[in-house]
């Protein structure tokens, strides 16, 4: 199975992903938007993966690019691609959808609780989703549910933190992939956000206890091995 990447910033990219790629012999390819490289066609990928950034899906006027990007996932989820969005990437897949984006009353910042919601049991990756984890999140806008998605997780500062809709597509509001590393750079290039309120820890909550990764990663595998395991 081939995966493409979409990366909006160097200090975003896709944590634990490739790994889990190689272990399952898939071969992994990304476009770095940050550097203007060229989107892939939909023929050329079975799964498309939209990562975070610290941009909003209304700054298309900053980043033309936003508009392209928005258009291929379109494209995608017509084709019957898997599609995986996480943090801004599930924003822009819900707003492809048709669901609103908008700014949440807090940010939430930090590892706090996700809890799976009833209506999971109907979803593919329902079973992949404890019923409760912690997660390492990092937004101040939040999603809509796109219509006919089916709501998987929420938290105390945000309703919506994952969907499924039609099956093919996913959409995380949280980080399950990043790395200790990969949590350090986003401190180093995002540590403005870091000011405070109820929902946002500082630098050392966040990378306190490593082990918080490591069981990030393994519910995200079982998220990815759910999607793998979808009918072509």
């Amino acid at each position: 199975m081939r995966l493409h990447v979409l990366q909006h910033v160097r200090h975003e990219g896709p944590g634990s992903i490739p790994a889990w790629a190689r272990k399952r012999g898939h071969a992994l390819a990304r476009t770095r938007q940050c550097d203007r490289e060229p989107l892939p066609a939909p023929e050329d990928f079975d799964w498309l993966v939209i990562l975070g950034g610290p941009m909003s899906v209304h700054d298309e006027a900053a980043y033309p690019w936003l508009v392209e990007e928005q258009r291929l996932i379109g494209r995608s989820i017509e084709a019957g691609k898997r599609v995986l969005g996480i943090c801004l990437g599930a924003q822009l897949v819900a707003r492809v959808l048709g669901a609103a984006v908008t700014r949440q009353a807090e940010m939430e910042i930090g590892w706090f609780p996700v809890r799976r919601t009833g209506a999971a049991a109907a979803s593919p990756f329902g079973q992949a989703l404890p019923e409760s984890l912690d997660a390492l999140h990092w937004h101040g806008e939040g999603f809509d549910l796109p219509g006919g998605a089916i709501h998987l997780a929420q938290s105390e500062a945000c309703a919506n933190q994952a969907f499924d809709w039609g099956g093919r597509v996913l959409g995380l509001q949280f980080h399950l992939e990043i790395t200790g590393d990969g949590a350090q750079d986003m401190i180093r290039h995002a540590g403005a956000d870091l000011a405070g309120g109820r929902f946002v820890q500082r630098p050392g909550a966040i990378l306190w206890e490593p082990g918080r990764f490591t069981r990030a990663h393994e519910v995200l595998d079982g998220l990815l091995t759910a999607m793998e395991a979808l009918p072509d």
